[in-house]
């Protein structure tokens, strides 16, 4: 593949000042070397092939990473690829640290940049997880039995919308704040609404 050009809408987020400029400009070099087009998406620089998402290039305060949409699917013998959290079910991440590991990767990078481009050219998808197979917190469980308008309105909302409140509701350690949390998010369950709406 031709190297790709840079998008000047994007070039604010590389020419801003941050902690790993350096390493994200290696990044967006290589990135761009396989031939994908650059644009800005959840303000970050995303690269992409006819539109589809390939991968993501994003700061934290303690590394820089690259974001694959698919990772899940890539060959991972190096053990670079990295689940962000159990939640987390297509993308990975490989993290960096500083300019030379950049450097010294490079013809590896780009080897996963062009494997996540021919995941997508061969379409494939990763298997999410359904709605069913997410735990229902106990304190959902009794609200809902309890109040059969509540669980008529959780039942109808979409997939997407019913695994948002159960991750919500799941990630208090403690009964009362789960109980706390399902209590304020009935109004929304009861229009229809999911948790991010």
């Amino acid at each position: 593949m031709a190297k790709s050009s840079t998008n000047p809408k994007v070039d604010w987020y590389f020419s801003k000042e941050q902690k790993w400029q350096t390493e994200i400009e290696k990044l967006r070099t290589i990135a761009l070397d396989c031939g994908l087009n650059e644009e800005l998406k959840w303000g970050c620089p995303c690269y992409t092939l006819e539109g589809n998402n390939i991968v993501l290039i994003h700061v934290f305060k303690d590394y820089c990473a690259y974001l694959f949409f698919k990772g899940a699917l890539l060959h991972n013998a190096e053990g670079l690829l990295i689940q962000q959290t159990k939640n987390v079910q297509a993308a990975r991440q490989i993290r960096f640290t500083n300019a030379k590991e950049i450097t010294e990767k490079k013809a590896l990078l780009k080897a996963y940049i062009f494997e996540a481009i021919e995941v997508e050219k061969a379409g494939l998808k990763v298997e999410l997880k359904k709605t069913e197979e997410y735990a229902v917190p106990e304190e959902l469980k009794k609200k809902l039995d309890k109040v059969p308008a509540l669980k008529k309105a959780f039942n109808a909302l979409t997939p997407g919308r019913q695994r948002g409140y159960l991750f919500y509701f799941s990630q208090a350690k403690q009964a009362k704040t789960r109980e706390d949390r399902i209590e304020k998010c009935i109004p929304k369950i009861m229009a229809g609404k999911g948790f991010n709406d």
